[in-house]
């Protein structure tokens, strides 16, 4: 079979004419086609929506111990964020209406570019979106407090903090929550996007009322000033809640899964990013309407915001919906995660034991490796150093997206695409620029700890993924598949 001029090579590229050929034969298992336009969007809207409104605005808004707050500037703080996420979500879209696979920015930078660079966005992917997982619990965690308090009930730090914060030992509920999110998903593709639909539609409706009810309690007062600490802070806030405005990248890994990725993809990414940018715009302008940007509670704002107009009650209840609408996103992310991880693996790149599939063609045993791991990060860590840590990473694979599309409108004009991303080349090039702009808005150690882990998958992806690649020659796929009976 020939797959490559240099099939020995670190850049060979991935057929996409022949994925299916290629892929079969790892002997991976095959996963269920149920999801329909409005499920992918849902999974999208699940994934952007959450804890950007109810955990970070008010996180950004306020400021904390290592950065001041933007206050009511956080709007701009997200508008920043969508504008860049905007380029990369039509590169996105591109790909994903041509490559309708699993493994989103991987797969795609393994056909543009080339296989390392496809191993390195993928390994990336496995640790940003399992962080993603962890801090979003932590986030339901702050809720869980807020509404408990509210009858007067406090747990003891110790089981609701990370060891980094006074008094505490391990997050258990964060902990807990992360558990009860992978046995959902590990039930079934069918049943994860029924329950993702419902819930995000409940989503939707809570933060239409938030907004609608807070509307009526603004003070305009608390809008002065607008940048209380100048314009710097904005865009450190901007590359904090990029974290909240990328979830149609996770939600592109279940294009497999879809009834029609060609079609249905790319108008689900474009329909996902557009609702949670208005949402975010008008729910931000509420939040610091409500109250005082150096009052708002940083890990419940719109609970503390409403207990400040006098209304605990209403507060309460966003306590209670607010736990479940931020379940959607660790849902569409821990998906993610393990559809990567299953591509990666099917590929040959990682083990293909990890790409096993059970009868309702679900990847049960990345589905539990995934939940733990992001159980133990959301029980030991505090929600800032995970947050930065999954934007760096997911910015790192935007990048990668927007180059890999100009390259191969360059290399495969040919390429049947269901949509095609206007300005070409300048929207991607603005991608490229604006998230390398975030991510040097990020603090040193967040890059230390993103460079340990690239380097541990360098030395794994020469020690194992290198040899044991479908598209290497000498793979040992090749020649179990070769021998009498394989």
């Amino acid at each position: 079979m020939v797959v490559s001029r240099d099939q020995r090579s670190i850049w060979r590229r991935m057929p996409v004419d022949r994925m299916d050929e290629v892929e079969s034969e790892s002997g991976a298992g095959r996963l269920t086609k149920s999801l329909g336009l409005w499920q992918l969007t849902a999974i999208g809207v699940g994934g952007i929506i959450g804890v950007g409104i109810f955990s970070l605005a008010g996180l950004v808004a306020h400021g904390d111990a290592e950065n001041p707050g933007v206050g009511p500037a956080v709007l701009i703080s997200f508008l920043v964020a969508g504008l860049a996420s905007a380029a990369a979500a039509l590169s996105y879209a591109e790909f994903a209406g041509m490559i309708p696979r699993a493994g989103s920015a991987y797969t795609y930078g393994y056909v543009a570019i080339g296989e390392i660079v496809g191993w390195f966005i993928g390994w990336d992917l496995l640790l940003e979106y399992i962080a993603i997982v962890a801090v979003v619990a932590i986030g339901i965690s702050g809720y869980l407090d807020a509404f408990l308090a509210g009858f007067g009930l406090e747990l003891p730090t110790a089981v609701t903090a990370s060891p980094e914060e006074e008094g505490g030992v391990v997050n258990v509920p964060a902990l807990l929550i992360c558990l009860l999110v992978t046995f959902i998903l590990s039930r079934g593709t069918r049943t994860f996007g029924r329950f993702e639909l419902v819930a995000v539609a409940i989503k939707v409706v809570l933060i239409l009322f938030i907004i609608g009810l807070g509307v009526f309690y603004i003070d305009t007062a608390n809008y002065d000033p607008f940048l209380p600490n100048g314009f710097g802070p904005v865009l450190t806030g901007a590359a904090m809640v990029f974290f909240a405005v990328f979830g149609y990248d996770a939600m592109s890994t279940a294009a497999e899964e879809a009834q029609d990725g060609r079609k249905h993809m790319p108008k689900a990414i474009l329909l996902s990013l557009i609702i949670a940018m208005l949402l975010y715009v008008a729910a931000t302008l509420v939040l610091t309407g409500l109250q005082s940007y150096e009052e708002i509670d940083p890990t419940a704002g719109f609970a503390s915001a409403f207990t400040n107009v006098g209304l605990p009650v209403i507060a309460s209840i966003i306590s209670v919906f607010a736990v479940l609408s931020i379940l959607t996103v660790m849902l569409t992310f821990l998906l993610g995660v393990t559809r990567v991880w299953f591509s990666m693996s099917r590929d040959g790149l990682l083990p293909t034991w990890f790409a096993g599939v059970d009868r309702h063609g679900t990847p049960q045993r990345v589905t539990w490796i995934a939940g733990i791991a992001s159980a133990l990060l959301a029980g030991v860590f505090p929600i800032r150093a995970v947050a930065d840590l999954t934007n760096i990473g997911i910015l790192s694979a935007f990048v990668v997206v927007c180059v890999a599309v100009i390259m191969f409108r360059r290399t495969r004009p040919d390429a049947e695409r269901s949509f095609r991303l206007p300005l070409m080349p300048f929207v991607p090039a603005f991608g490229v620029l604006a998230s390398l702009f975030l991510i040097l808005q990020l603090h040193w150690e967040t890059w230390v700890r993103f460079g340990v882990w690239l380097v541990i998958g360098l030395v794994l992806y020469f020690a194992y993924g290198r040899r044991h690649s479908l598209l290497n020659p000498d793979s040992p796929h090749h020649a179990r598949n070769a021998a009498p009976g394989g």
